[in-house]
């Protein structure tokens, strides 16, 4: 039987490759998307991979998706929070808006999801959760306070819970990726790009998402069934955790 994925934020850029790698890898898969609804219908005429519109940042819409999704596919066994959004700004000019709805969005939404299905999780005595964290939650960033603290509250959420799920046979690991050709990235004015993020990664080039991808696929995989608790960083040698 095919086990049940989710991805959060799961129709564009990182979260769409993510998506369409486990589908790929034989899983059955549900995206979730909260904006843009004709991103998301494009999504599923594309892929054939069915989107879910529900808020990550609020509770009560996560138990209400989560809940819809089960009825019409299947109780989620594989869940990856990788829903992110960014407010920058240096701290003495961020606004208590900004620095609420990332953490909000980045951080609090990992609670929300893994809150709705841990219990489940539990009661089938299998379970894995993918958390997407940053470079910038390891080694921090100017003018993205509110960002780097979001994503490094991930690396200790996901350390904690892996404790919690181990002997339930819940696996909980984060990936930490570093500048990756999204959106995101691609709209960084290039002089930007070519002389002051490109010389710091080793490698050479940015990410690409499906390598981020693969990544998730494997830690979701039962091969990866002694892994918990565990970061991995994919960042071309940027930063050694």
């Amino acid at each position: 039987m095919q086990r049940m994925a989710l991805v959060t934020g799961g129709t564009r850029g990182i979260g769409r490759a993510i998506s369409v790698a486990l589908t790929g890898a034989g899983y059955r898969v549900a995206a979730n998307y909260v904006g843009n609804d004709e991103a998301a219908r494009s999504f599923t005429r594309e892929t054939g991979i069915p989107a879910f519109r529900f808020d990550v940042a609020d509770f009560d819409s996560c138990e209400v998706g989560v809940k819809q999704i089960a009825g019409q596919l299947a109780p989620i066994e594989i869940l990856i929070n990788n829903a992110g959004i960014t407010r920058d700004g240096m701290l003495h000019k961020m606004t208590p808006q900004q620095w609420q709805e990332v953490i909000a969005t980045d951080l609090t939404s990992c609670f929300n999801m893994c809150r709705v299905v841990i219990e489940h999780m539990r009661e089938r005595g299998f379970g894995r959760i993918v958390n997407i964290s940053s470079i910038n939650g390891q080694k921090g960033q100017m003018g993205q306070v509110n960002y780097s603290a979001a994503k490094a509250g991930e690396l200790g959420f996901t350390k904690a819970l892996a404790q919690e799920g181990a002997r339930a046979g819940i696996t909980v690991n984060a990936i930490c990726p570093g500048y990756v050709n999204t959106e995101m990235v691609q709209a960084v004015p290039k002089d930007v790009l070519e002389k002051s993020i490109l010389p710091q990664i080793p490698i050479g080039r940015l990410g690409e998402p499906e390598e981020i991808a693969r990544c998730v696929v494997f830690l979701a995989s039962d091969d990866a069934g002694l892994i918990t608790g565990a970061t991995l960083t994919a960042n071309g040698g940027q930063y050694f955790a």
